[in-house]
C-alpha cells in the first residue's frame, strides 16, 4: 500500500481539480459538436468519436504525471493503452457505420469505467472521488447500453453524447468537491 503524505496529497487535489475542470468543458463542447451531427457518420462524427479517446488518453498522461506518487498511476497507464486502442477502434469502426461505433465505444465505456472505478476508490483518501466513483459504475452500465443499441433498427450516436455530458457533470462535482476538501486540509 502506498501512502501519501499531506503536502503530496494537497499537490495531487489541485492538479487533478484543473485536471477536472479540463475535462468537464471538453465534454460539453465534445458533446455540443456532436449533437450537431445528428445520428449520421458524417466527416465531424468520425472526426469527434476519434478526438474522444485520443483526449482521454490525454488526459490520462497528465493525470498519471501529476498522481503518480498517489500510487494511481498503473491503473491510468491500463487506462493509456485502453483508451489508444479505442481511439483505432474508432477509426477502424467508423468506415462500417454506427452499429460498429456504438459497439466500440461501449466495449471502451465499460473496460475505462472499471478501471475509473478502481482508480478512483484508491483515491477515496483525496477527497472528491465519490463523484468518480459514480461515474466509473455508471460507465459499465452505459457502455453495455451501447453495445445493445447497436442491434437497435436506427441506432443514433447522440447516446453518446448524452454520456459525454453525464460524465463531464461528474467531473465538475469532483473538481468543486475536490476544492472543498483542499480547503478543509
Amino acid at each position: 500500500m502506498t501512502t501519501v503524505d499531506s503536502t503530496t496529497a494537497g499537490g495531487v487535489a489541485s492538479a487533478l481539480r484543473r485536471l477536472y475542470f479540463v475535462r468537464f468543458a471538453f465534454a460539453i463542447v465534445w458533446a455540443a459538436l456532436l449533437f450537431t451531427t445528428k445520428t449520421h457518420l458524417g466527416p465531424l462524427a468520425v472526426i469527434l468519436v476519434v478526438v474522444y479517446p485520443l483526449f482521454d488518453v490525454a488526459a490520462a498522461v497528465v493525470d498519471a504525471r501529476s498522481s503518480g506518487a498517489a500510487g494511481s498511476a498503473r491503473g491510468l497507464y491500463v487506462n493509456i493503452a485502453i483508451s489508444l486502442l479505442a481511439t483505432v477502434g474508432m477509426a477502424i469502426a467508423s468506415s462500417s457505420g454506427v452499429p460498429a461505433v456504438l459497439r466500440v465505444w461501449g466495449a471502451w465505456a465499460i473496460v475505462a469505467g472499471l478501471i475509473q472505478l478502481v482508480v478512483a476508490v484508491g483515491r477515496r483518501k483525496l477527497g472528491g472521488q465519490w463523484p468518480m466513483i459514480l461515474s466509473g459504475g455508471l460507465s459499465v452500465l452505459a457502455g453495455g447500453s451501447f453495445v445493445a443499441a447497436a442491434s437497435a433498427s436506427n441506432p443514433a450516436l447522440t447516446n453518446i453524447g448524452g454520456y459525454a455530458v453525464l460524465g463531464g457533470i461528474f467531473f465538475l462535482v469532483s473538481a468543486i468537491r475536490l476544492g472543498r476538501a483542499a480547503k478543509r486540509s
